[in-house]
């Protein structure tokens, strides 16, 4: 049978896997999948860390040679970049073979910084220095200091992936941090040629949102109107998905473009986060199929890697019908649904779930650390 996953590398989308744990990194799976699954790089968060640590004993030796009194968030970083590093080196091929263009992994600064851009900046290059791989991008979250600390980052060389990025203003905000940074190192003479950067739009988290205030809608107005609000279920995340796409093609042209692409410049690829279906009358693997396109990421948990290798079907849907996207957009509007609302309502609930993954994870050390005495 053909393989679905390589057809999907091959329209142009790089799959990264959302899911990061030792026991992966030393078994052979993830250099398996990267052989086998066309797999070009990998992004973890507060939330699987907590897991990985959680769960099993791979993490004990590690943790018992450690130097004593260190808080519980110096260990959190001394084994996340220990398993960063790991997985760099396991996707350094991709990362040699396509000369910088993918292969990268991604380690995420703690939530409690997103709000300041220094203290984000600063967390951001201690963990550069801690991994030292140039395929590891560090996770910056897309708030508006956050920015602020992308345009700074990438002047000084990093690679940056922006995560929890929901509305289009705020990625619109983002693409043009990333492009400062780079004008800002063309000023002071610097190269801009292996400079990598993604821009993580969250996805299914919008169709959660927005289906549930379209039921509650639906229990006001007559029926015509009940069906029409009804029959938006299942269409907001993916039609704002494809106008970040939009927006990205066309900040990615034009006269503030070219001098930089005549220099090297990477674009700043789209990264969909958040594509396994969260309702299960949704297709699973309903936001991949949507928003495959060339210069895209997807990075999925394994099950939605392994269903869209079952069932996926590839064809070239990300910018197929941009006025479609908008008529969405417009009539949920007109159903009352205020989408500046729910973005900003998501990432406000985004940065509290990983600070709460953060406070988890830390307290587990404190804990494993004094039973391992």
């Amino acid at each position: 049978m053909p393989n679905r996953l390589s057809a999907l590398h091959h329209a142009g989308q790089s799959i990264w896997l959302d899911f990061i744990d030792r026991s992966i990194l030393r078994n052979g799976d993830l250099a398996r999948r990267i052989t086998e699954d066309s797999l070009t790089g990998m992004t973890s968060n507060p939330t699987i860390f907590e897991k990985a640590l959680a769960e099993g004993t791979a993490y004990d030796d590690q943790l018992r040679g450690a130097t004593k009194g260190v808080s519980a968030m110096q260990l959190f970083e001394m084994v996340e970049s220990s398993d960063v590093r790991d997985a760099c080196d396991l996707f350094m091929p991709v990362y040699e073979a396509t000369n910088g263009a993918d292969g990268y992994v991604s380690i995420e600064v703690s939530p409690g910084s997103a709000n300041n851009s220094k203290e984000t900046v600063a967390e951001a290059e201690r963990l550069w220095a801690m991994v030292n791989r140039p395929n590891v991008m560090i996770k910056v979250p897309g708030t508006a200091e956050g920015a602020v600390a992308v345009r700074t980052l990438t002047g000084a060389g990093l690679n940056v992936n922006i995560t929890l990025l929901f509305a289009i203003e705020a990625h619109r905000r983002v693409i043009d941090a990333y492009l400062a940074g780079l004008e800002d190192r063309v000023l002071a003479g610097k190269p801009i040629d292996r400079i990598a950067s993604v821009a993580s739009f969250f996805v299914s988290r919008v169709d959660t949102e927005v289906d549930k205030q379209l039921n509650a809608l639906a229990d006001t107005g007559d029926a015509a109107i009940k069906d029409r609000r009804l029959a938006l279920r299942g269409k907001a995340a993916v039609a704002n998905a494809q106008l970040a796409y939009k927006l990205f093609l066309a900040q990615f042209s034009g006269a503030r473009w070219q001098p930089l692409l005549a220099k090297g410049a990477r674009l700043q690829r789209p990264l969909w986060a958040s594509t396994s279906s969260k309702n299960p009358a949704y297709r699973d693997v309903l936001y991949v199929e949507q928003l495959i396109g060339p210069d895209t990421v997807n990075t999925m948990p394994p099950a939605t890697i392994e269903a869209f290798r079952d069932h996926g079907e590839v064809a070239r849907t990300v910018d197929a019908d941009f006025a479609g996207a908008e008529r969405t957009m417009r009539e949920l509007k007109d159903a009352g649904i205020d989408m500046t609302a729910v973005t900003d309502k998501l990432l406000s609930e985004g940065l509290a779930s990983f600070q709460k993954s953060f406070d988890s994870l830390t307290a587990g050390l404190d804990k494993k650390v004094k039973h391992l005495g």
